[in-house]
């Protein structure tokens, strides 16, 4: 009787077995209430990751703008410089009455003046512009000064070279004498190098409106873009 007394009285943790409410919370309950007080991770990351995203949007389509602009800018500087080229080709052919290499030359005078705009207007106007280095009167300026050289006086000089060397070449035109020969060709072309007035005066009126048209439709996409972020 002893015995089964002390066995019916035997603590119960001598034989390993613990009640539940006397021991310690299992882990996975400890681990669901940790976890319900604290904010979750992934809502954060994905906060971050919509913020980046949409940033990265916004920089797209500035961008975008700013393409779509500077393809606007050359095509309409582009289009004017090579048809002042085409008219300075036209003319000088109709003074030094070249016939021959029409092609020739009216493809180099074309290409090239354009060319040389769009490289020059890049380096003069739309990088420093972007960069924030110029005002309205600078690139207003600027803008003038290369329709002025790319756009008229680079295609007058190379239209007189190419086709006074084919009136050189195939004597279409009698030859100057010797010791007057810049006089020569001056007074032969004057008539030509008065018409190159024209897109002169054209060329700069235009260079001051596409400089001032460019510098405040970059200065609205940038206070878009800024107010936007």
């Amino acid at each position: 009787m002893a015995a089964l007394g002390r066995s019916a009285g035997a603590d119960p943790s001598e034989k390993g077995v613990l009640p539940v409410g006397a021991g310690e919370m299992p882990k996975d309950i400890k681990m669901a209430t940790y976890t319900s007080g604290q904010p979750n991770p992934s809502l954060g990351d994905n906060k971050l990751g919509s913020l980046v995203i949409e940033i990265i949007e916004k920089k797209f389509e500035y961008l975008k703008k700013e393409n779509t602009l500077n393809i606007r800018t050359a095509l309409l500087i582009g289009t004017t410089t090579g048809l002042s080229g085409i008219l300075a080709n036209f003319l000088f052919r109709h003074c030094f009455k070249v016939k021959h290499d029409a092609l020739k030359t009216y493809a180099s005078l074309t290409t090239l003046p354009v060319l040389s705009t769009l490289i020059t207007y890049k380096f003069l106007v739309t990088d420093p512009l972007y960069s924030g280095n110029i005002s309205m009167e600078e690139c207003v300026l600027r803008s003038s000064l290369v329709g002025i050289v790319c756009g008229v006086l680079y295609p007058t000089g190379l239209a007189f070279s190419k086709n006074g060397r084919l009136a050189v070449k195939y004597h279409t035109v009698p030859l100057p004498p010797k010791g007057r020969v810049l006089h020569h060709w001056m007074m032969l072309s004057q008539t030509d190098i008065k018409g190159m007035l024209i897109p002169l005066a054209f060329q700069i009126v235009f260079g001051v409106f596409l400089g001032i048209k460019h510098y405040e439709i970059f200065q609205s996409t940038l206070e878009k873009t800024v107010h936007e972020d």
